[in-house]
């Protein structure tokens, strides 16, 4: 999976045509979508490029805001590890390399199907990462997405993730 995708409880179904939708258009007519055991979350495998699909996605949500119904939050995965913090702070060591030595990042972490603390996975990472912390206004955001056995770790812009409701609030302001 290189994206997980958030929408309302039992409109999966409408988000992954939704998806499918915008992934055809885009070039990739045959991504892999899932929907999980958990309500309101889907996984796609897709061979584009994740971080300009969402760019792309966001783009027709400012242009047409009605275009974008079901898919609430698109995330854009970088790599999938099993849920465990050895291999959660193996990856987050190696993708830290995204973040240059001026910019200031934060962690955050969802968690779904998981007992894992939270205070745990942070305080090991952050050990990892010399960068200085912005929880308000990080130029990187350190993502662990926890799907019970499965964990996806993304290093992006806060840009990168996109949240319609949000994008859809800035527009009328």
């Amino acid at each position: 999976m290189n994206l997980i995708i958030t929408c309302a409880r039992h409109l999966e179904p409408e988000a992954e045509e939704e998806l499918r939708g915008f992934l055809d258009e885009f070039g990739d007519p045959d991504p892999k979508v899932t929907i999980t055991s958990m309500s309101g979350i889907l996984t796609a495998e897709t061979k584009l490029d994740p971080v300009e699909t969402i760019r792309k996605i966001k783009e027709i949500l400012l242009d047409e805001p009605w275009s974008v119904r079901y898919c609430l939050r698109i995330i854009p995965i970088q790599r999938i590890v099993e849920t465990g913090i050895e291999e959660i702070e193996k990856v987050v060591e190696e993708l830290a390399s995204n973040i240059s030595k001026d910019e200031k990042y934060r962690i955050s972490i969802e968690k779904r199907n998981s007992n894992m603390s939270s205070q745990e996975i942070i305080k090991k990472i952050a050990s990892k990462i010399k960068n200085q912390v912005s929880l308000e206004f990080p130029d990187k955001v350190v993502l662990i997405e926890i799907l019970g056995t499965k964990t996806g770790i993304s290093v992006v812009k806060k840009s990168d993730i996109l949240s319609t409701e949000k994008t859809k609030r800035s527009m009328s302001e």
